[in-house]
């Protein structure tokens, strides 16, 4: 091939290389630009989840809330209610149904023969609870006009020893799961005690009495540290 038709064709493949070269950086720009497009999109995400998770413990923090005044006793018995018939005044001598067993009055005669001082007149509700599952205990809240009065009641709940009674605050599922998993931790000696109390969740960790601390849970994957 004659020197001119070779200094051609090597120009020929010097400006196809020069193409590809070019196509390849404009790959390379588009395909950077994507890669900053899903590192904003996973950042955005990401910050989504933060403020769902801000929102969800909002939701959880107003529901446990609207129980702040309830007690929950479990292992109680309650009797179906029943009627008796009674003539009143006011229903012109027609005889009228009155409650004599209502589930309030059950729950106050049973604290009541425990020496546990509950004033009816500071019940704003007393409601019987479905059983859970076939071994369930049964289970009744009791809501309060104030706060104090159920402070006063879960103070007297060590009268309870050995009936198989409970008195508890009325924590929502969420709360209770994260009770519950910490009672477990507690008896794997994982770490030192759990408790509620105002429905909060506390536990205290393993170690030396001037070294423990003493932590509010949140949200049950705070514990997953301590589950090792």
């Amino acid at each position: 091939m004659p020197p001119k038709a070779e200094y051609i064709e090597l120009k020929k493949s010097i400006d196809t290389l020069i193409e590809e070269v070019a196509t390849v950086k404009e790959q390379q720009k588009t395909i950077m630009a994507l890669v900053e497009q899903l590192d904003q999109t996973q950042a955005d995400n990401l910050e989504k989840d933060k403020k769902i998770a801000i929102l969800e413990n909002r939701v959880a923090d107003l529901e446990q809330y609207t129980r702040i005044n309830d007690v929950i006793i479990t292992g109680l018995s309650i009797k179906p209610r029943s009627y008796a018939r009674a003539v009143t005044p006011e229903n012109g001598g027609e005889p009228a149904e009155l409650d004599v067993t209502s589930t309030e009055r059950q729950v106050a005669a049973f604290m009541q023969s425990k020496d546990i001082q509950l004033d009816c007149n500071n019940i704003e509700a007393c409601l019987p609870l479905p059983k859970r599952g076939t071994n369930g205990k049964p289970s009744v809240v009791l809501r309060f006009v104030n706060r104090k009065h159920k402070i006063a009641l879960l103070k007297q709940g060590r009268k309870l020893k050995g009936t198989n009674v409970y008195m508890n605050d009325h924590l929502t599922k969420r709360n209770a799961d994260i009770a519950r998993k910490a009672r477990e931790l507690r008896r794997e000696k994982k770490i030192q005690q759990a408790w509620t109390a105002n429905c909060k969740v506390f536990i205290k960790l393993n170690g030396t009495p001037e070294n423990t601390k003493v932590l509010v849970i949140r949200n049950i994957e705070e514990l997953n540290e301590y589950d090792v």
